[in-house]
């Protein structure tokens, strides 16, 4: 089986490891994350303003061309995930501004293309039990705290991966990785966002309300889909010496955790990027 797979620009540059241990978990689990043969930055961000047509031309031109390759496209990113989706549904059910869209990039779209995340690949067409038994790692004993963030539910009406209020795509993950998944009360919150280029006091105080609320519950090491939340929740950790000391711990893409369970090569997971290693945990857990 093989899946058009959409995998922006962050992954393509500083989430490499994001990629590869997806990649290589895919064909672990029996099936190809088939990369566009033509792909573009999807915007990063969905516009703000109604009004703001344009914005929504360079998504709408990822979708044409996964549209071309299938009926699905996957990605990774929280972001991505967010403004892929939501732009489709914008052309799919706005036929005024589908067209004003449509003319600009000189295709003719629809919004019949199905936007899914890797998570719902691994729920929806693997299934987690299937993920379970492939498992040759099992992360037993390791306490993880699964963050969503804002991108990959909001807005809850139109995302529609998982529960809106208590989710527990991740969380049934971890489960399949043999972790004990820990639940804390801001693993939906906000991190901070892209407010890390202009006010890292705010994305400190936000990161740290994360940090220390999965602390606070037991957790041993964050998971995450999205490369900023990683970023900022890292880089959080190494500002915020006096809230946050004795709160440094690995934040890990999801993909990276899956990959360790799965077997894979741990060059190949991109685990030495990360400011705070996994490995120490694993080796005190036997793992």
């Amino acid at each position: 089986m093989k899946i058009p797979y959409y995998p922006g620009c962050t992954l393509n540059t500083v989430a490499k490891g994001f990629d590869t241990s997806a990649r290589e978990s895919a064909v672990l689990l029996g099936f190809e994350l088939k990369e566009l043969n033509q792909w573009n930055c999807c915007g990063a961000t969905f516009p703000l303003t109604p009004d703001n047509v344009m914005g929504l031309t360079a998504p709408t031109k990822v979708l044409v061309n996964a549209r071309k390759e299938g009926d699905t496209v996957t990605t990774l990113c929280s972001v991505c995930y967010n403004v892929l989706k939501r732009t489709n549904k914008v052309v799919r059910d706005d036929k005024e501004k589908r067209g004003v869209i449509n003319n600009f990039i000189e295709e003719e779209y629809d919004g019949s293309l199905n936007v899914i995340h890797f998570l719902e690949v691994l729920r929806d067409k693997i299934g987690f039990e299937n993920v379970k038994s492939a498992v040759k790692r099992p992360l037993k004993g390791v306490k993880a705290g699964a963050y969503y963030g804002c991108m990959l539910l909001r807005p809850f009406e139109d995302m529609g991966i998982d529960n809106t209020e208590a989710p527990t795509i991740f969380e049934n993950l971890l489960k399949a990785l043999g972790c004990e998944p820990v639940e804390f009360p801001n693993k939906i919150e906000c991190c901070g966002a892209h407010l890390a280029m202009g006010n890292e006091d705010v994305v400190a105080k936000l990161s740290g309300n994360v940090l220390s609320s999965a602390k606070n519950k037991g957790a041993e090491v964050i998971v995450t889909s999205c490369p900023l939340c990683q970023y900022n929740l890292e880089k959080s950790q190494k500002r915020l010496k006096d809230s946050a000391e004795g709160t440094q711990m690995p934040i890990l893409y999801f993909t990276q955790l899956l990959g360790l369970a799965l077997g894979q090569n741990e060059e190949s997971l991109g685990l030495d990027k990360n400011i705070f290693d996994i490995r120490a945990l694993l080796k005190g857990k036997g793992i």
